[in-house]
């Protein structure tokens, strides 16, 4: 049936191609009593990784907004209601500018969905047990019963236990809510501890036969294009439900970047089969582009194994995460001059701390210390 152009209209949060169930809105490019024209960026949202501008799919004049800057809305979430116009295709674009896909279904009739707002929704405390006082107690107390060790019989918790952690809160002060990629961390350690059956070895590279001015990260990159060319095993992704692998040729190597918003790992394609300097200058586009927030996120997928240098910042061995489905990260330490045996007598001589974690599930023993073993020769090399 055809609706009148008077008709309020929602516009929803779409699915924005990614497989994610939330956002957070970092920006309305609109107002209350605006009219936008189809296809005029109406909100700037964050998804793990990356700020996406979402256009307006179609004309008219904006009734309400629905959420505001920092709220963290689920797909499907009203944003905005229209009170009249024509409808366009909507397509998501990254702040880099391109495309994420066509968004379908975007808007929907006010006789088609039910009354939708954003909301953070915490812990449940389905489940505890405690009296009505004490879990209204709770309520008034701000306190989610959920997180609250019981201390009376049989497992109830009592109006003590609540006030106990009313008290702690006041002394941590509010909770601070994870947002963009510090949120997409939480939640990918999380499934990686749930999944991954990790094992980590480690060795010390002599590297005092490198020049003064070596490239760290590009003898590292080397250093694990050898390992992988030595035990493929290692250059896998593994699938959990099929219980299975898949060995991959081309080596599209992670690189885990620190910035004050969080984690990020962008993605060095084909690094076997690059020279040096396009290395180089491809690494250091990704680090500005992450650094301007503005990397697209097809640019951090695809990575078949991972290199986290954090010796560039402090510390000699981790034991690093691997993140689902790849099978292997190598841990990188700081550069370090120690005493060690060489040519038959002791001397100092600079060493880089190495950790391989590889997923036991994917990869044996065997295979991981061959790598290992054939990265470490590598890095061990004048040049």
């Amino acid at each position: 049936m055809a609706e009148s152009k008077s008709t309020s209209k929602r516009f929803k949060l779409p699915d924005l191609g990614e497989g994610l169930q939330e956002a957070e809105i970092v920006e309305w490019h609109a107002a209350t009593g605006d009219h936008i024209a189809a296809d005029q960026v109406l909100i700037s949202v964050e998804t793990d990784k990356a700020i996406v501008e979402v256009p307006s799919p179609r004309a008219g004049t904006i009734a309400k907004l629905l959420a505001k800057p920092g709220d963290i809305v689920a797909v499907g979430s009203v944003l905005v209601e229209f009170t009249d116009g024509d409808e366009a295709p909507a397509t998501a674009k990254t702040a880099g500018g391109k495309d994420s896909g066509t968004v379908v279904g975007a808007v929907e009739s006010s006789d088609e969905v039910m009354e939708e707002r954003a909301s953070t929704v915490g812990r449940t405390a389905l489940g505890v047990k405690a009296t009505p006082a004490v879990r209204a107690l709770a309520k008034r107390l701000d306190v989610d019963l959920a997180v609250v060790t019981p201390s009376g019989s049989d497992g109830l918790v009592t109006a003590a236990d609540v006030q106990r952690v009313a008290k702690i809160f006041a002394e941590l002060g509010p909770l601070e809510l994870l947002r963009g990629p510090r949120r997409a961390m939480a939640r990918n350690m999380t499934m990686a501890n749930n999944e991954v059956v990790p094992v980590t070895l480690c060795e010390d590279a002599d590297v005092e036969d490198w020049q003064d001015d070596e490239d760290v990260i590009q003898r590292l990159i080397r250093a694990i294009v050898a390992g992988c060319r030595a035990e493929p095993a290692l250059n896998a992704w593994y699938d959990t439900h099929s219980v299975g692998r898949r060995l991959i040729k081309k080596i599209h190597l992670g690189i885990a970047v620190d910035t004050d918003d969080g984690l990020f790992v962008p993605v060095l394609h084909d690094v076997g089969n690059r020279s040096a300097s396009d290395l180089h200058e491809g690494l250091e586009r990704l680090k500005a582009d992450v650094k301007a927030r503005t990397i697209p996120p097809e640019e951090m997928r695809g990575y078949t194994f991972t290199l986290s240098n954090f010796g560039s910042i402090f510390g000699r061995y981790a034991n690093p995460i691997v993140q689902p489905p790849t099978v292997g990260i190598l841990g990188a330490g700081s550069v370090r001059a120690e005493v060690r045996a060489h040519n038959g007598a002791a001397v100092i001589r600079k060493v880089l701390p190495i950790s391989l974690t590889f997923d036991h599930r994917a990869a044996t023993g065997g295979e991981a210390a061959r790598f290992l073993k054939a990265l470490a020769g590598d890095l061990e090399k004048p040049e």
